[in-house]
């Protein structure tokens, strides 16, 4: 099952059904048959999709183009995974003097909520603070159930579903080591268009990923690329840290971040960002001047 949020007609987040090219309004098809369903994404993720199934070929429906799609939900954390494909790894030491070896666990950071914006929403680039914004698509994985210290073997039960982040980084603003700044300001976290539950996804390892800027293409690759996989991810992230429903954990890079071009390229205002992943969409976000 393909979920959204979007604005209702009175200016609320809604949940939705993505149907093919149609939006199912829950709230209203639940009304037209005299039933109750979850209200928000955060509501369907504790409570399941079981109450949604009879909903999906509701006709109370709009077309695709005509909502405004929100970002799915607002995460209580977001858990970023850095060097976790092995080409990103070796351009992060060529260009961000990181390590060359290929790391031994999961290296995390995070992100916090107020980073997140939807699709369609501006990617905030204020040259006060940053001439290096640079863009990052990866697989997010939505915690459907509380995590702490599951082992590997159990960790997939925990997978709700899964949706999209670009992982925005100002990467003149890393301090002493340390991305927090680089990678938290507002609008630093565009997240969506949808989530794809986990029974519809048959193998999370091997979804196509890209990413252009003004339509170039500038990422494409696998997840089957991944050097932790999400078991281990969660697993690791569950040892110290509790993961609850509603949290995401962005999974990390692939090759062709702008910082890896020669000559380097970043973003600046009037760009468009596209990040793709099969099966779940593309998250389109504009770049705007926020000085």
């Amino acid at each position: 099952m393909l979920l959204v949020t979007f604005a209702g007609p009175d200016g609320q987040d809604r949940l939705g059904i993505q149907d093919g090219t149609d939006v199912v309004d829950v709230r209203a098809a639940a009304t037209d048959r005299g039933t109750t369903a979850p209200a928000s994404m955060l509501e369907v993720i504790h409570a399941g999709t079981a109450a949604l199934e009879s909903l999906v070929d509701s006709p109370v429906r709009s077309p695709l183009e005509t909502v405004t799609l929100r970002a799915p939900l607002r995460p209580g954390k977001i858990v970023g995974v850095g060097l976790n494909y092995t080409e990103h790894v070796a351009e992060s030491a060529r260009t961000l003097d990181t390590d060359k070896e290929l790391p031994q666990r999961p290296v995390l950071f995070s992100k916090p909520a107020t980073a997140v914006v939807g699709p369609g929403e501006p990617i905030r680039h204020n040259g006060d603070l940053t001439a290096q914004l640079d863009w990052e698509c990866e697989l997010a994985v939505v915690i459907g159930k509380t995590a702490k210290g599951v082992s590997k073997e159990d960790a997939m039960d925990h997978v709700f579903g899964y949706s999209i982040v670009n992982d925005i980084s100002a990467r003149d603003q890393r301090r002493s080591g340390q991305w927090f700044f680089s990678k938290g300001q507002d609008s630093y976290a565009p997240f969506g268009p949808a989530i794809r539950t986990a029974d519809d996804v048959a193998d999370p390892y091997a979804l196509e990923l890209s990413l252009r800027v003004n339509g170039d293409v500038k990422q494409k690759s696998s997840t089957k690329y991944m050097l932790f996989r999400i078991a281990e991810l969660i697993a690791d992230i569950s040892s110290g840290m509790t993961l609850e429903p509603g949290d995401v954990i962005a999974t990390g890079s692939p090759a062709g971040v702008g910082a890896s071009f020669t000559p380097q390229q970043f973003l600046n205002p009037g760009d468009v960002v596209e990040a793709s992943i099969q099966d779940i969409g593309t998250l389109r976000n504009p770049v705007v001047d926020a000085r």
